[in-house]
């Protein structure tokens, strides 16, 4: 993936738990389908904030496995969502250069999205502007094992010597192979977890919790966001400035 020119100062990925819908519609007495359509312009806001400002990597946890658990109506509705997005705005994603990965289970995706998926990752394979991750049925758990099972394989098939397994051999497993780790985590409404979010993937991140709610949140508050993570001096574990 090419580089867009980019402040040395801005992470070079951004990865956001988008929390605060329902809740949002709940507070306007709305349903919480609406919460989750607002939602949406934000995204929107979001992608093209980070295009222009040259970030790399933008990766949204837009579905997690937990998410099944929810009622019927709302989780029929949040795919149906899924994919007027994937439909609606892949014109503006090819022509602003984005390319769409997805992470997360397929199997379970429905059909229809499960072809936009493919769809969106094909027509957009060749972008290099900013990559957009979209975690789907994605759950960091499940990541984990799935990347153990495969590397059980790969020693069984004397592919690898377990002894040769270390951090990058585990990296390589994940869905996310081949992508930076997120440098700056945003999480919106103020909840305090990382709810199954990329565990491997975040051990060195640094984190912004806003009490904003997601479709409430502005390219303001992400500015102040990327302020607060240009303050910051990462010492990845290592003491850093300090004596």
């Amino acid at each position: 993936m090419a580089e867009a020119e980019q402040d040395a100062g801005l992470p070079r990925h951004i990865a956001i738990i988008m929390d605060g819908n329902r809740r949002w519609a709940v507070d306007r007495g709305e349903p919480l389908l609406a919460g989750h359509r607002a939602g949406i312009d934000t995204v929107r806001m979001v992608l093209r904030t980070c295009r222009d400002l040259g970030i790399q990597v933008l990766t949204l946890y837009a579905f997690s496995t937990e998410n099944w658990k929810r009622p019927l109506a709302e989780v029929e509705g949040l795919w149906a969502l899924v994919l007027d997005v994937l439909r609606h705005d892949l014109p503006e994603i090819m022509a602003n250069g984005v390319r769409v990965r997805v992470i997360g289970g397929r199997d379970r995706l429905p059909l229809a999205v499960r072809e936009a998926v493919r769809q969106a990752e094909r027509r957009t394979a060749r972008n290099d502007r900013l990559l957009l991750v979209l975690a789907l049925n994605y759950g960091a758990r499940q990541e984990i094992v799935d990347a153990v099972r495969g590397i059980a394989r790969s020693v069984r098939a004397g592919r690898i010597q377990p002894d040769d397994i270390d951090a990058d051999t585990v990296a390589s497993f994940l869905s996310t192979a081949g992508i930076p780790d997120p440098d700056l985590v945003i999480r919106t409404s103020g909840e305090l977890r990382v709810s199954n979010f990329l565990l491997w993937q975040i051990a060195y991140s640094e984190f912004w919790v806003t009490d904003t709610r997601w479709p409430q949140f502005q390219r303001e508050e992400l500015l102040a966001a990327l302020e607060a993570y240009r303050a910051r001096e990462r010492r990845f574990g290592g003491s850093g400035g300090m004596r």
